[in-house]
């Protein structure tokens, strides 16, 4: 079969589509045949070796993929030949392997995907896991109904929206134009903020109708982080998630306690918490599955690109273009 292997870590040029033997399952496990395969950040950081989570290499990455069972073994009973399902690789000892034609795995890790369901759409739920458990698990029964959310366009984001409208939540997002903007419109944010070019304070002032944020829910980090505890409201809270920009400043208290007087709170937040708590992450796919089957969350596809053009897949995801999900074709 076709993978992508990785042997060094750098730029997209160290991503290699190679021949490699299909994999054999074993007799609690299924082969898979993708259909379609996410791309997502944590290959990124594997790739260019600043993952915490690395993989011996050489690896095969790809966290997620939707395709078909074309083989089970001797014990598999919940899984059969045909079945369309998904792959959650962050659910595997090693994190990957979906960057490939075909994958073996334990069928009790595979989720059968509803009836009629897109497989393509399918290879976009990774980025609903993480902002399922930003808005429900990481927020600990914090009651909110305003969020802002940074890089509103981007798959995590736009996962954030529309988990965010399911659950009678509103969103405002913060984006670099105005094509992004309309974007997140479309996907169900009430307001769209240009950074570049808007004044942020007062058009948030001016969308929530002078009540400010509630929650704000933070990819990019990086020093100027501190700037976005000035659109919390008295008792908001600002949770950290990921680092597009770099490591935060670690003074977070100093524009926590800015004036005005308020309650600030401050949170950071990694998928891996679960890593160890598989019930949990298990259960909220399966919710996130039933959504998917309602319509109530629909990833959007940006582009389709080829698995052999993996390298190009990840120059266009670290363009900052992309709007919605990337994904590969094999």
């Amino acid at each position: 079969m076709k993978a992508i292997q990785i042997r060094t870590t750098g730029g997209p040029e160290v991503l290699e589509y190679i021949d490699v033997s299909t994999p054999t399952p074993g007799p609690a496990q299924v082969l898979i045949k993708a259909h379609s395969i996410g791309v997502c950040m944590p290959e990124i950081m594997v790739r260019k070796g600043k993952y915490h989570w690395m993989p011996p290499l050489p690896a095969i990455p790809g966290i997620e993929m939707s395709g078909t069972v074309v083989a089970a073994g001797d014990k598999v009973t919940s899984l059969k030949v045909g079945q369309k399902v998904w792959v959650s690789a962050r659910e595997f000892k090693d994190r990957g392997g979906c960057y490939a034609e075909y994958i073996a795995a334990d069928a009790d890790l595979i989720y059968p995907l509803p009836d009629g369901v897109d497989m393509e759409e399918a290879a976009g739920l990774a980025n609903y896991q993480v902002a399922w458990h930003l808005l429900h698990s990481a927020t600990q029964g914090f009651q909110y109904d305003w969020i802002l959310v940074p890089a509103a366009a981007g798959g995590v984001g736009t996962a954030i929206i529309q988990l965010a409208n399911a659950a009678g939540k509103k969103v405002v997002g913060l984006v670099s134009n105005m094509k992004k903007a309309s974007f997140c419109i479309e996907q169900g944010a009430v307001a769209a903020i240009n950074y570049k070019t808007g004044n942020i304070g007062e058009e948030i002032k001016a969308a929530t109708g002078g009540h400010g944020i509630d929650l704000i829910l933070d990819p990019v980090g990086g020093p100027n982080m501190g700037k976005l505890f000035d659109y919390l409201a008295p008792f908001g809270t600002l949770i950290l998630y990921g680092g597009i920009e770099g490591p935060a400043d670690p003074n977070v208290l100093e524009p926590m306690r800015r004036p005005p007087a308020r309650n600030l709170a401050f949170r950071t937040f990694t998928m891996h918490v679960f890593d160890n708590w598989p019930e949990r992450r298990a259960s909220t796919t399966r919710e996130l599955l039933r959504l998917f089957a309602a319509g109530a969350i629909k990833p959007p596809i940006h582009d389709r690109v080829p698995l052999s053009e993996a390298a190009r897949a990840h120059a266009m995801f670290e363009s900052g273009k992309v709007l919605g999900k990337l994904i590969m074709k094999p």
